[in-house]
C-alpha cells in the first residue's frame, strides 16, 4: 500500500470510531438509565431506543449493501425507524448496542483490509457507489445521530456538560 492509501485508511478508521472532534458513540450510550430509554423529551419525535435502533438498523443495512450481492433495500422510512418507543427489555437494549458496535467494527476491519478497494464501484450498486462512499455515509450517519443522543440526554438531564 502507498503512504497515501495508509493515511486515508487510518483517517477513515478514526472517523468511523469517532471521538476525534466530539464525543464518541460509546460515551454517548454509556450508563444510559434503562428506565429513560423510551422517553421522548418535549420537542423531540424520538426516544433513545428509537435513535439507537435506527442507527443499528441503518448501519447494518449499509454493511449488507457493501457485502451482499443479493442485497435488497428495506422500505424507507418504515423499516428504518422502530414504532415502539421502548425496548422490550434491558437485554434488548444491550443487544442493539452490541449489534451497532459489531457492525462499526466490521466497517473498520473492511477499511483496514488492504485488499478492500475503496474506489471500485460496488458491482451490484445502481448509482455507482463505492466502498469509500458507503464508509463515509456510515460515519456521517452514526456521527449525526450520536449528536442527537447527546441532545436527548441533555434534555433528560442525564448528560455531563
Amino acid at each position: 500500500m502507498t503512504t497515501e492509501d495508509n493515511v486515508l485508511r487510518s483517517q477513515l478508521i478514526g472517523l468511523l470510531e469517532g471521538g476525534q472532534a466530539h464525543t464518541d458513540l460509546s460515551a454517548a450510550l454509556a450508563n444510559f438509565p434503562f428506565e429513560l430509554t423510551g422517553e421522548r423529551p418535549h420537542g423531540l419525535p424520538y426516544s433513545a431506543w428509537q435513535l439507537l435502533e435506527h442507527m443499528r438498523f441503518t448501519l447494518h443495512d449499509l454493511l449488507e449493501f457493501v457485502t451482499n450481492s443479493n442485497y435488497e433495500a428495506p422500505e424507507w422510512p418504515e423499516a428504518y425507524w422502530p414504532k415502539e418507543a421502548r425496548p422490550k427489555s434491558k437485554d434488548n437494549w444491550a443487544e442493539s448496542i452490541a449489534g451497532l458496535q459489531a457492525d462499526l467494527k466490521a466497517f473498520v476491519e473492511m477499511v483496514g483490509d488492504e485488499n478492500s478497494n475503496l474506489f471500485e464501484t460496488i458491482p451490484w450498486a445502481d448509482d455507482g457507489q463505492t466502498l469509500l462512499r458507503e464508509v463515509l455515509l456510515a460515519a456521517d450517519h452514526t456521527s449525526y445521530h450520536t449528536g442527537e443522543l447527546i441532545v436527548l440526554r441533555r434534555l433528560l438531564g442525564i448528560w455531563k456538560s
